[in-house]
């Protein structure tokens, strides 16, 4: 999708005001973003939605952006917590509207990928709300396809730790979903 040179110079060019750069970049990242927003989200609409807030939130923060890590990397944080945030949103709706929400997945009336992708981020929430510290190595890693260094990098902190946090986050993960809640 990208050279590394023309990324940086894509970068250096939207954070300089070059006109039409930031533009031209975020039509570029685009389909990066969709990607990534949609290993989270079972419906396209929504990943739209969550690759829409990870695209504004870009190009508001892009001045921000130090060089520390990838700067794919930091757009792949960028979107994965975008996508996780439309779902929390969802599911308050969902919750305060009184709907009843079923307790787990119907597979007569929902397909595979959908359900999985559910389950999956229902066990995030739950990863989220007991291990705070590991979701986002767990995330970025299994989700962002970012590799452990990337990772490590990313996060600003010891290559070591992100193994660690990786591997309790998918025994968390794993006992979830085998499992249920």
């Amino acid at each position: 999708m990208f050279e590394e040179a023309e990324l940086e110079r894509l970068v250096a060019a939207a954070q300089a005001g070059e006109p039409g750069s930031v533009e031209y970049l975020l039509a570029k990242l685009r389909p990066l973003v969709l990607r990534r927003c949609s290993r989270f989200l079972p419906h396209h609409a929504d990943a739209e939605e969550a690759a829409q807030d990870a695209l504004l939130s870009i190009s508001t923060h892009l001045g921000g952006y130090g060089g520390r890590g990838s700067f794919l990397g930091w757009v792949t944080v960028i979107a994965s917590n975008a996508a996780r945030s439309t779902y929390r949103s969802m599911r308050r709706r969902a919750e305060d509207s009184h709907a009843d929400l079923p307790e787990s997945v119907d597979p007569r009336t929902t397909s595979v990928i959908a359900g999985t992708r559910l389950d999956l981020m229902e066990a995030l929430a739950a990863l989220e709300l007991r291990h705070p510290t590991l979701v986002e190595a767990f995330v970025l890693r299994d989700l962002g396809d970012l590799t452990y260094v990337q990772v490590a990098e990313e996060l600003d902190v010891p290559l070591g730790t992100v193994k660690d946090r990786i591997h309790q986050a998918r025994r968390f993960v794993r006992e979830r979903l085998v499992t249920g809640p």
